[in-house]
């Protein structure tokens, strides 16, 4: 798991990142929020503090992203819930990423 990911667990223990897979242009992250928090402030503290975390360590962002209204991230997210079949979410993060000719070869059910 990444800096950016452990740091944002230690500071905020109701959040749990169990994995996390990026592909050219979006993440994708396997998480358990507490009950008591909203899903959209846990993405809200997710994109904030990775975004915090990225501009300081790699500067030439904010020159890339200087007056964009949405920054780093965009404004959008999806939120899905983790059911029965849990392992074939957890597959599907791992894939991201790999080329498999543009198509999931994941069964879902």
């Amino acid at each position: 798991m990444s800096v950016v990911m452990r740091t944002i667990q230690r500071r905020h223990p109701e959040i749990e990142i169990y994995e996390a897979n990026t592909d050219k242009d979006h993440i994708h992250l396997l998480v358990s929020v507490a009950p008591r928090m909203a899903l959209s402030e846990a993405v809200r503290i997710l994109k904030c503090n990775s975004a915090r975390m990225m501009l300081r360590k790699f500067p030439f962002l904010k020159k890339t992203y200087w007056g964009t209204e949405d920054g780093i991230w965009s404004v959008g997210y999806f939120v899905s819930t983790v059911g029965v079949n849990e392992e074939t979410i957890r597959k599907y993060i791992e894939l991201q990423g790999q080329d498999d000719s543009g198509q999931a070869k994941l069964e879902l059910g």
